[in-house]
């Protein structure tokens, strides 16, 4: 069973992974079809939901709540913890390591199409590789610093929990991108 804080902190999670994405709330995003919409929310749904096996996993025992959260205060701290996941996300982006990670993606997606736009390509592996590393930074870095036995993660059910939450990432990932570049024609 979770704490009122872990429960929180899924909560602000949910509410940071819009801001993540889009600078705002979803509802504010404007420029998408609901169906594309419905599936973010749904995905997000499934990352939270494995996301909170995790933390039942993990111990998780963040800092004791000593106030009540209004659902303002949630807000805010949702869209703080997104702007500092976001600036994590491009420090790493920048490294050397995620340079040679974007240009092996890169290979890969020469090597199966080799007719494609190689700066259109390179601009959509960045964008991909910075939003599942600000979205690992604000979710993993988290329960990690904030857990009693994270270790438990190297088991054999860690181990499904993990590669769960990166498909549900990669998805989450996908279908942003979809409603940031949708195209309305």
């Amino acid at each position: 069973m979770l704490s009122k804080e872990s429960k929180i902190r899924v909560l602000e999670n949910f509410y940071a992974l819009d801001y993540v994405f889009f600078g705002k709330p979803l509802s504010e995003v404007e420029n998408c079809c609901p169906i594309i919409k419905e599936e973010y929310l749904s995905v997000k749904g499934a990352l939270s939901s494995v996301v909170i096996e995790m933390l039942n996993l993990v111990k998780h025992s963040p800092q004791k709540l000593t106030e009540n959260v209004k659902s303002s205060d949630l807000q805010k701290l949702a869209k703080k913890s997104a702007m500092i996941a976001r600036e994590n996300s491009m420090k790493i982006v920048k490294s050397e390591k995620s340079r040679m990670n974007i240009k092996t993606s890169l290979k890969e997606e020469l090597q199966k199409d080799d007719t494609i736009d190689v700066s259109t390509v390179v601009e959509e592996k960045i964008r991909e590789k910075a939003f599942s590393l600000a979205v690992d930074n604000l979710i993993i870095a988290r329960i990690l610093g904030e857990s009693k036995n994270y270790k438990n993660l190297n088991d054999w059910t860690g181990k499904i929990i993990e590669d769960s939450y990166k498909i549900l990432r990669d998805s989450l990932v996908e279908s942003a991108l979809s409603i940031l570049y949708y195209d309305v024609e």
